[in-house]
C-alpha cells in the first residue's frame, strides 16, 4: 500500500480521545478500531511479535537483517486525535501543485485556510497538500506518523540490501489527553532508545519540551434572587472572569513563542453557584515552571482573602517534564536523527517543543525518545493540512535512522 493511501485509510477511522474518560484506557472505545486494523495490517506485512495488549497499545518487530551488534531502536506514534475538534467522517482532499493562494475548504460554509492567517502555506508552494473539508480536523497528528513508520518498515522489508538492526515499533492511544505513555511497556519494548514521529514541519528535530502541569480551578458562589441580592449574592461567574483577568495577560499562548512559557485557560463552565476554569501551565525552565504554579496558587489565595475562605480551590497536577535532562548526556541519539533528517530534507532545524510528546514521558521512564517531524501543520483544528512531500521525507528519515544506526 502506498504511503498516501495508507494515511487516507487511517484518517477515515475516528479515534478521538476523551478527557472525560481518562481513567479508562483507551479513553474511547473507537480507538480500538484503528488498533485492531493496525494489528492485522502489520501481521499481513510480515512483521514479527505483533501484539495488541489489553490497553490498546500495538507493538511489532522488524527483525535485524545483519549479524552486526546493532542497538535495538524504536519508532512510536499515537493513534488518537484531539478532543478539540471532531475526527469523525473526515473528508480529505488533495490539492496538487499548490499555487500559494487561499484555500477554500468548504464553499457552502465559507471555511477557508488563508495565507494571511497561516503564512506557513508559502513554504509549500508547488507541493501536494492534503486538507479537510473544514468540518473536522485531518488527523495528521498523528496518523501521519503511523503511516510513515509502517511504510518505512514495508520499504525496509522489501529492500533487504539495506542493513539494519532489530527495529521495534509501537502505536499508543490517548496521547492527546496526556496519557499516551502511562501504560507503555518500556521493558517489553526492549529498545536502547526510540523516536516519536509526532512533530510538525519537515526537517524539524525536537528534544527539548515544556515542563507541564494542569490546573483545575473551582469557584464556589452563592445564589440569591437577583431582586434581593445586594450584599448577599456571590456570583461565581463574575469571580471566574476576574480570576482569569488577574492571571498574567501577556503570558498566554497567543502572546508567546520560542522558549516563552504560558498560562492557557482552555475551558470554562460557570453558573452563579459554581464555576470551573481549566488551565494548562507550561515552561521550558524548571525554576520558572515552579514559579508559574505558585503564581496561580497565590492568585487563588488572594481571591479567598477577598471573597471568603474556600471560594477558590485549585487542583494542580504535574503532567510531564523537559526531556532534555534525559538526553543531554546521550548525544549520539540526536546526532543520528540530525544526520538522517539532513539526508532526507537537505537541512535539520532543531526547535523547542511548545507542547509535549509521549517521548517526554518515556524519556523519564528509561526510554530516551526525541521527537521527529511527521509533516503536518495546524494540528487540532479544521485548518490542519499536510504536504505529501513532507510525509515522504519523514518516511525516508526513518529509513535513514535505521541505516545510520547499523553503520555506526
Amino acid at each position: 500500500m502506498e504511503l498516501v493511501e495508507r494515511f487516507l485509510k487511517y484518517v477515515s477511522i475516528d479515534t478521538q480521545s476523551s478527557e472525560e474518560n481518562e481513567a479508562q484506557c483507551p479513553s474511547t472505545e473507537k480507538q480500538w478500531d484503528l488498533a485492531r486494523y493496525l494489528k492485522n495490517e502489520l501481521t499481513e506485512l510480515g512483521l514479527e511479535e505483533v501484539e495488541l495488549d489489553e490497553y490498546g497499545y500495538v507493538y511489532a518487530t522488524l527483525p535485524a537483517n545483519t549479524d552486526k551488534d546493532v542497538p535495538v531502536i524504536g519508532f512510536i506514534a499515537h493513534m488518537d486525535t484531539s478532543p478539540d475538534l471532531s475526527g469523525k467522517d473526515v473528508k480529505p482532499r488533495i490539492i496538487r501543485n499548490y499555487d500559494g493562494t487561499d484555500i477554500i475548504l468548504n464553499a457552502e460554509l465559507d471555511i477557508r485556510t488563508t495565507v494571511e492567517q497561516f503564512p506557513e502555506l508559502k513554504h509549500h508552494i508547488g507541493e501536494d497538500l492534503i486538507v479537510t473539508d473544514g468540518t473536522t480536523l485531518l488527523g495528521a497528528d498523528d496518523k501521519a506518523g503511523i503511516a510513515e513508520i509502517v511504510s518505512a518498515m514495508e520499504w525496509l522489508k522489501a529492500n533487504p540490501q539495506v542493513e539494519h538492526g532489530r527495529i521495534r515499533i509501537a502505536f499508543n492511544p490517548d496521547e492527546e489527553i496526556g496519557n499516551g505513555a502511562h501504560r507503555f511497556n518500556v521493558e517489553k519494548f526492549g529498545c536502547q532508545w526510540a523516536y516519536t514521529m509526532d512533530g510538525g514541519e519537515a526537517g524539524e528535530l525536537e528534544y527539548e519540551n515544556f515542563n507541564a502541569a494542569s490546573a483545575k480551578v473551582t469557584i464556589t458562589g452563592h445564589n440569591v434572587h437577583p431582586g434581593y441580592a445586594k450584599g448577599k449574592m456571590k456570583n461565581a461567574c463574575m469571580i471566574a472572569s476576574e480570576f482569569a483577568q488577574a492571571m498574567p495577560q501577556n503570558e498566554r499562548p497567543e502572546t508567546t513563542d520560542g522558549y516563552m512559557g504560558f498560562f492557557h485557560l482552555y475551558a470554562m463552565q460557570a453558573t452563579v453557584e459554581e464555576a470551573k476554569l481549566t488551565y494548562i501551565i507550561r515552561d521550558h525552565n524548571a525554576g520558572m515552571f515552579q514559579l508559574r504554579k505558585q503564581v496561580l496558587l497565590d492568585t487563588a489565595e488572594r481571591f479567598n482573602g477577598q471573597y471568603g475562605t474556600g471560594t477558590v480551590e485549585v487542583e494542580l497536577k504535574d503532567q510531564y517534564q523537559n526531556m532534555l535532562t534525559r538526553l543531554q548526556d546521550k548525544p549520539h541519539i540526536t546526532e543520528i536523527a540530525r544526520k538522517a533528517i539532513e539526508e532526507a530534507c537537505g537541512h535539520c532545524h532543531v526547535v523547542p517543543i511548545r507542547g509535549g510528546t509521549d517521548g517526554a514521558q518515556l524519556s523519564f521512564m528509561g526510554l530516551p525518545c526525541p521527537n521527529i517531524f511527521a509533516g503536518g501543520l495546524n494540528f487540532h483544528g479544521r485548518n490542519e493540512f499536510i504536504p505529501i512531500q513532507s510525509m515522504e521525507k519523514a518516511m525516508h528519515t526513518i529509513i535513514n535512522i535505521c541505516k545510520l544506526t547499523a553503520q555506526q
